[in-house]
């Protein structure tokens, strides 16, 4: 299936820890969201490959894909090598998995070096017409700084983070 155009077309940030107390309503509120989105015409869900929330994001997102064939799950990886300092064989072995699911694999670059997971990030928020976030408000890092680039570039961002941690 061809790749989908941008208005068609959602992306995931978020920070590498998820607290295990409100993983389970992420997971919950991630299923809503998509169901959501899917009903308003999206077809294409970016994910970048970290650990954390985009892991947790991509699996959500091939869990709908196996319902339904209209869910297309494109990883837009960093590098090849991405993985390479990652000590967790089952953060590994996931990220292989998932890897596998994808209907699409976008490598930024073929090795690691600085500046290639904003990179990353960029060429997801530009891809797409909605960032999917979940952002605790932290003023450095990558999840700030892709959001603040989504927000400059017109991009809505929808943020989990407040809801399921029951934040008003």
């Amino acid at each position: 299936m061809e790749r989908a155009g941008r208005d068609k077309t959602c992306f995931f940030t978020g920070h590498r820890s998820v607290s295990s107390d409100s993983e389970s309503a992420l997971v919950a509120e991630l299923d809503v969201v998509l169901r959501r989105l899917r009903f308003d015409g999206f077809t294409d869900f970016v994910c970048g490959g970290a650990v954390g929330f985009d892991t947790l994001a991509a699996c959500r997102v091939a869990a709908a894909a196996r319902r339904d064939p209209g869910f297309r799950l494109i990883l837009v990886l960093p590098c090849r090598d991405q993985t390479a300092m990652w000590r967790k064989t089952g953060d590994i072995a996931l990220y292989q998995k998932l890897k596998g699911l994808a209907s699409e694999i976008v490598y930024v670059r073929d090795f690691f070096d600085d500046g290639v997971m904003l990179e990353r990030n960029r060429m997801m928020a530009d891809m797409s017409s909605l960032c999917v976030a979940y952002y605790d408000g932290r003023r450095s890092g990558g999840t700030a700084y892709t959001v603040r680039y989504s927000e400059k570039k017109g991009i809505p961002v929808v943020n989990l983070f407040d809801k399921v941690n029951n934040i008003s």
